[in-house]
Parts: structure tokens; sequence; C-alpha cells
């Protein structure tokens, strides 16, 4: 598991997420710890590293 750490797009508080190294691609949605708006996470793995991490707002 690595803990990565990423500013919310609601309320830009740091926050951290655990991603499991051993799933490649993933994307889910969760609710940020500080606001509780929902998190459009999208991240990639490559040799056990994170080479791409994105969250994004679900709100317009």
């Amino acid at each position: 598991m690595i803990e990565h750490y990423f500013t919310c797009p609601y309320c830009w508080q740091v926050i951290s997420v655990l991603i499991d190294s051993s799933i490649q691609n993933q994307n889910y949605i969760e609710d940020c710890e500080v606001c509780c708006n929902p998190i459009a996470i999208s991240f990639q793995i490559y040799n056990s590293d994170i080479s791409g991490f994105q969250a994004d707002s679900l709100k317009q």
C-alpha cells in the first residue's frame, strides 16, 4: 500500500488515500474526509510506483 497526499478540489485541504500498488489502473469515487464532497479519483501504477494520479470534482 502507498499513502498518497493530494488537495481536495472543493475545500483545498490536503488529504490522503491509501493506494494498492498491485492494481495497475483504478478509478473510483471517494468522499473528502474534511468537507464530505465526492471526488473522482483515478491513478496508474508502474513498477510499484504511482505514475499518474488525478482527483477531480464531480460537481459542476
